[in-house]
């Protein structure tokens, strides 16, 4: 991915954010009152706002630099969705005896209807992989920037391999300019700090 730094946001601010999962979708009304919708995106793109998460100067002052260093909008780092930051027991492929690499990724079950999400940024220490159910504690390695998990060895034929691991999200600032107002001596706000994912 360009223009990414693999940094996270101060999870601090981040925690409490509003925001979450969104879509486009065009609606078309006939003139019998009957709808046609049309869904623009496969898969959803989260957009938050985390100016509620600004409650110490000292936060100020490392949003401004975090701002800087990601030049506004020209870089991605890594965003904590405090809503949605785990997975367990997700299905990532099952083994033919040949493939060694995986993509980790979540899966979205509701109504019969599964919507699956790839996993590009998990965090460090947190990934633990299994094969049919029993952990592998050694024998692959995961690409904390990419989300790719690969083996030594390539699983057997019909093994499923699963994962549990926490997450970030690929982000960048929806502005390229700062708009922080001083309220007081000690606290400083910024109206909308708008964070959007950056698909991969």
């Amino acid at each position: 991915m360009s223009g990414f730094h693999e940094v996270r946001f101060p999870p601090d601010i981040s925690y409490g954010a509003s925001g979450g999962p969104g879509y486009s979708t065009t609606v078309v009304t006939t003139v019998s009152g009957h709808e046609r919708r049309n869904a623009n995106w496969a898969q959803a793109r989260g957009r938050w706002n985390v100016a509620h998460g600004l409650k110490k100067r000292e936060q100020v002052a490392a949003l401004i630099a975090f701002f800087r260093a990601r030049k506004g909008r020209a870089y991605g780092f890594r965003f904590k969705d405090w809503t949605d930051f785990q997975a367990f027991a997700q299905v990532v492929g099952v083994g033919d005896g040949t493939t060694k690499t995986f993509q980790l990724v979540k899966h979205y079950p509701s109504g019969g209807e599964i919507e699956t999400r790839v996993i590009t940024k998990p965090v460090a220490g947190t990934v633990k992989v299994y094969r049919d159910g029993v952990e592998a504690t050694s024998g692959w390695t995961v690409n904390t920037a990419t989300g790719l998990v690969t083996f030594t060895v390539a699983p057997a034929a019909g093994v499923q391999v699963t994962a549990d691991f926490e997450f970030d999200v690929p982000a960048r600032f929806d502005s390229d300019q700062m708009d922080i107002t001083i309220e007081t001596y000690q606290l400083g706000s910024w109206g909308q700090i708008i964070i959007l994912e950056i698909r991969p």
